[in-house]
């Protein structure tokens, strides 16, 4: 999704793909497969590149920190992906610049250690909670809900360090992205609500509908800062709980372009994609601006209908006005294969047109 505005820029750009079929390496000519993991493969990939940017997290930041001193310009840098991939530095960064976070604590378990350690670990802290994994955890994995000694059994076994945090009395859950240049340039596009189904993004609605005006305000202003603080370069998403008594925590954060920013494609007046790249490259940003009062992107999901080419013509026919985005990749339950996006004026016929439209490619 990157590649699209690249082309309109006139920027060149070079993929280190998983495999020789993923999505983006159907779309970037320029790839190298290798692994984001072996530091030989990363080398390969920027070779004469001026920047390096991500499209997740999971970069060794040591692998990052080498990059560097062979004079490559990492964007983010490692000492702010860092908050990115580590979810208790994060909570601890966030703590001293005065964030709103959910309660929490990096428990004193170590992997090798047993579920009665764990236990042990847990004492203080008390139940209900919420146990995830430090690193590596997306899309709910690495994340459990634990009322109680019994539940600590599968965090245990991951045998990768843990945080327990509260268990948020959460309305909604909210997101903000914000682009942000090296010069310092900052653009923060609309608090949208996202809804998620088994810890999957199902559907995100722009602007987040009946969201009081202070409330957003103030999740604009965080991500803001936590922008400016941890010198973020690129797109920042700041995920957020709406608490049922009326206040706004940080739930997560992710230093690339999000799932939550993707109805921005269609539905602002510069994609997060395009931002992303201007500036990485340190170029003036482009306004966040919506196009329509109302954007709403929904998730397509692996389901029944497996010749997703076939069926784009009957999604396309059924509403002509939804844009469909498919990535290439083979249809397996539950997995992301797409999404849909519906602008207009009215919410309620925007998210109609949108669930029908997915409906049709997961469905049929």
């Amino acid at each position: 999704m990157m590649a699209p505005p690249a082309v309109a820029l006139g920027i060149r750009l070079r993929l280190l793909a998983e495999g020789p079929d993923v999505s983006a390496a159907q779309v970037i000519g320029d790839h190298v497969v290798g692994d984001h993991t072996d530091l030989a493969d990363l080398r390969a990939a920027v070779a004469e590149a001026p920047v390096v940017t991500f499209d997740h997290e999971h970069v060794p930041p040591e692998h990052l920190r080498a990059l560097a001193a062979d004079g490559h310009v990492c964007r983010p840098g490692p000492d702010a992906l860092l908050f990115a991939q580590d979810k208790g530095e994060m909570r601890v960064r966030l703590s001293t610049l005065g964030v709103p976070c959910p309660l929490f604590e990096v428990l004193e378990f170590e992997p090798g250690n047993t579920v009665d350690d764990l236990i042990d670990a847990m004492h203080d802290f008390g139940y209900p909670a919420v146990v995830k994994t430090t690193r590596g955890g997306y899309d709910g994995k690495g994340v459990w809900i634990v009322r109680g000694p019994d539940d600590l059994h599968e965090p245990a076994h991951s045998q990768r360090e843990l945080i327990a945090e509260e268990l948020v009395d959460f309305r909604r859950e909210l997101s903000v992205l914000v682009a942000r240049s090296p010069s310092g340039e900052v653009r923060v596009y609309d608090v949208v609500e996202s809804r998620q189904v088994d810890g999957v993004c199902s559907e995100v609605i722009a602007p987040a509908p009946e969201l009081d005006a202070e409330l957003a305000a103030e999740a604009r202003r965080i991500a803001e800062l936590i922008a400016t603080e941890v010198d973020v370069t690129g797109i920042l998403a700041v995920e957020l709980f709406e608490t049922t008594d009326g206040r706004i925590l940080v739930n997560e954060l992710a230093m690339r372009p999000h799932n939550t920013g993707h109805w921005t494609i269609d539905g602002a007046e510069t994609s997060q994609f395009e931002n992303h790249l201007r500036a990485v490259l340190d170029l003036p940003l482009g306004p966040t601006d919506a196009r329509q009062p109302w954007s709403v992107m929904v998730n397509v999901l692996g389901g029944a209908v497996d010749d997703l080419v076939s069926q784009r013509a009957v999604a396309l026919a059924a509403e002509p006005g939804v844009r469909v985005h498919l990535y290439g990749k083979a249809v397996k339950p539950g997995r992301k294969v797409g999404h849909v996006t519906a602008t207009g004026t009215d919410l309620d016929d925007t998210l109609a047109r949108a669930r029908h439209s997915a409906a049709l490619l997961t469905s049929g």
